[in-house]
């Protein structure tokens, strides 16, 4: 589409308000297994511990549950995708696509009064199914590459930017030098991982220094198992340098005596390597080796 206008969507508490009778109602047309309808039943009574008290749950999904990513992409399957496609689509002016996973999704619209027009009937679509927009968080925005610089050497207007499943989305000049949509790790999720690791050094400072680091790798393979895509390795090297900061800091607080400066430090890490942070689905990876 070479940009236009995406419209970032926040669903206010869905997985506390999704409606269990428009749920049974959605799956019957589905599944006929009562088996499996049962199953789902005794999932969302199943209620919510709270102070040592079970409180029953009569709207959304358990907190936490296996089955409610699932259950949340069968319900906005039917209020969302299929309103969507059916419905909408043929009525707009211009070219449009939804992304959607569980509650998170975004739509983009070649034409701004097409993106305006769904921003004014989403919230009537949503409502007939007991859901309701983050008014603060849902927003409209350009996206599309920056502008030149006028004549007079004044800066183009800045691209817009989005946040979608933990990556943000910008506009900036590949290796070629043409403007593309790259993709990082978004600085709440960054920020947010390396609390928990340095959480989980301070946890685990008197395991044996082979079990952190074998831990610890073991994190960073996951942490690059889902971030390592192309145009992401700067992040994925912050993310690697800040375990590694946080790891010798409880690493010097196991003990009063004098602290491990870095040289020592590396030294370490010689014996007890931690992986370096790969991009795991970098194009440039795959097409080196086919």
């Amino acid at each position: 589409m070479g940009g236009g206008w995406v419209l970032d969507v926040d669903l206010r508490k869905f997985f506390d308000t999704l409606k269990h009778d428009v749920l049974r109602q959605i799956l019957s047309q589905r599944v006929r297994d009562g088996v499996v309808v049962r199953l789902i039943g005794k999932w969302l009574n199943a209620g919510v511990l709270e102070e040592g008290a079970i409180k029953p749950a009569e709207d959304g999904t358990p907190q936490g549950g296996v089955i409610s990513p699932l259950l949340a992409n069968v319900y906005l399957h039917e209020v969302v995708d299929e309103w969507f496609e059916r419905t909408v689509k043929p009525l707009l002016g211009g070219e449009a696509f939804l992304v959607r996973y569980a509650d998170d999704l975004v739509l983009g619209f070649v034409r701004e009064e097409d993106a305006r027009r769904v921003l004014a009937v989403l919230p009537k679509r949503l409502g007939k199914y007991g859901l309701s927009l983050h008014e603060g968080k849902t927003r409209l925005l350009e996206f599309r590459k920056p502008a030149p610089p006028s004549h007079d050497g004044g800066k183009g207007e800045e691209p817009g930017s989005f946040d979608f499943l933990g990556f943000t989305h910008y506009w900036a000049k590949s290796r070629f030098g043409k403007w593309v949509v790259k993709r990082k790790t978004s600085k709440s999720r960054l920020s947010r991982g390396l609390q928990a690791m340095g959480l989980w050094c301070a946890k685990n400072r008197h395991q044996t220094v082979a079990k952190q680091q074998e831990k610890l790798n073991q994190k960073l393979r996951g942490h690059c198992a889902y971030y390592g895509i192309t145009g992401n390795s700067r992040s994925l090297q912050r993310f690697r340098e800040g375990l590694l900061r946080a790891w010798r800091e409880w690493l010097n607080r196991r003990s009063q005596r004098a602290g491990m400066n870095w040289g020592k430090f590396h030294k370490l890490l010689e014996r007890y390597p931690i992986m370096p942070a790969i991009a795991i689905h970098s194009i440039y990876r795959r097409a080196a080796n086919p």
